[in-house]
């Protein structure tokens, strides 16, 4: 009988989450008529797209790379009680710190310089994500509003490093002062799996660590107990559990990992920091970790699947020639409809009694008609 529930709630929440999508694309095909655009068209585009060529899957799997990376780290901050709304700031100290230790030392072997790059990119979002951790467990102070204010924090460093002290010097050779660093040494690019394409080992990477962050929630000890303090605060505290210092470890990490997602976007793609180098992946990393069903290994179809959605939408744009704004508002309400729908997805309970209440008042519906027709008779 267990089981049977079991299989029914996983049915059920999956067909929230459809749903979900489904309503915000129905609202986006209004925003689509107001453009005076053929929602049709622009959809065929954004779907077809994708999986039409080579060039569509591999920017599919290109974009689903810092998505995947950025949904693990959501993941562990989901399940350890705590929101992780700064995936973006994240990324951004991630890849500042990254380009830092790499263009500092150039001339060192890659089998030095690329390790110690990546390390620095987990650092450093570790230390910002921490930040956030660590004022919510010390001060409750809330976490998102931290969090979103990191992001600002984190836009304006950039802008200030890569328009001052870390500028390409041939930008100010030229005069032309684009705000971007100079190139990382090639030694440390990551290779790309497919000639012709951007397609690099990052994603190999991610999927590493998604195999990586399931065995270590669902394997070790202090896993379990990041689970617990965000399933039961209360009785974790009450089993002698630290929750206020799990939920620094668990931002920790989030941060660590959109770190992560941030200078692996710099080592292979950009190979230099640029501005707006995050691309809402912070933010749509959240969208994908909670369409994985917050599971590390849900996380990678689902990063794949927003992956395709995120080019499909560019894609649109320039089919039907809708303004940009649109295309963001539309990719906006698939974000809040998946967000909204995690109350269901969190209270299958809910789903449950809402169909047995309307069973019961179909019965009980069923019984006054009955005794009514008794009532006439006699």
């Amino acid at each position: 009988m267990k089981k049977r529930t079991g299989t029914s709630d996983s049915l059920l929440q999956a067909g929230v989450l459809v749903g979900a999508l489904v309503l915000a694309l129905l609202v986006g095909a209004g925003l689509i008529l107001l453009a005076r655009a053929n929602p049709i068209t622009a959809y065929k585009a954004m779907f077809t797209g994708p999986v039409s060529g080579k060039y569509g899957i591999t920017e599919s799997l290109v974009k689903a790379t810092p998505l995947l990376l950025v949904g693990l780290g959501i993941v562990i901050s989901f399940r350890s009680g705590i929101l992780n709304i700064g995936g973006e700031g994240q990324m951004v100290a991630g890849s500042l710190a990254g380009a830092a230790v790499a263009l500092a030392f150039p001339s060192w072997p890659a089998i030095v310089l690329l390790p110690m790059t990546l390390i620095a990119g987990v650092l450093a979002g570790a230390l910002w994500g921490g930040i956030a951790g660590w004022l919510k467990a010390r001060l409750s102070v809330n976490e998102i509003l931290s969090t979103v204010m990191l992001n600002q924090i984190a836009f304006q460093l950039n802008l200030y490093l890569i328009r001052g002290p870390m500028i390409d010097p041939q930008e100010v050779a030229y005069g032309t002062g684009c705000p971007q660093t100079a190139l990382l040494p090639r030694s440390i690019w990551l290779p790309r799996i497919i000639r012709g394409t951007r397609f690099h080992w990052g994603l190999v990477i991610a999927i590493a660590f998604a195999i990586l962050v399931y065995i270590f929630l669902w394997r070790t000890t202090i896993g379990y107990r990041m689970r617990a303090s965000g399933a039961g605060p209360q009785a974790a505290k009450a089993a002698g559990i630290r929750v206020e210092n799990y939920q620094i470890l668990a931002m920790a990490f989030a941060g660590g990992f959109a770190g992560l997602a941030g200078i692996v976007e710099v080592l292979g793609v950009h190979h230099r920091v640029l501005e707006g180098l995050s691309g809402g992946y912070g933010f749509s990393g959240i969208v994908v970790a909670l369409f994985g069903r917050l599971h590390p290994l849900g996380c990678i179809p689902a990063s794949i699947l927003f992956g395709a959605l995120t080019l499909g939408a560019d894609m649109m744009q320039r089919a039907v020639q809708i303004p940009a704004a649109i295309v963001m508002a539309i990719q906006g309400l698939v974000v809040l409809f998946v967000v909204g729908s995690d109350l269901l997805i969190r209270r299958p309970d809910l789903l449950r009694s809402r169909r047995m209440s309307g069973g019961s008042a179909g019965v009980a519906g069923k019984q006054g008609m009955a005794r009514q027709g008794k009532g006439v008779s006699n």
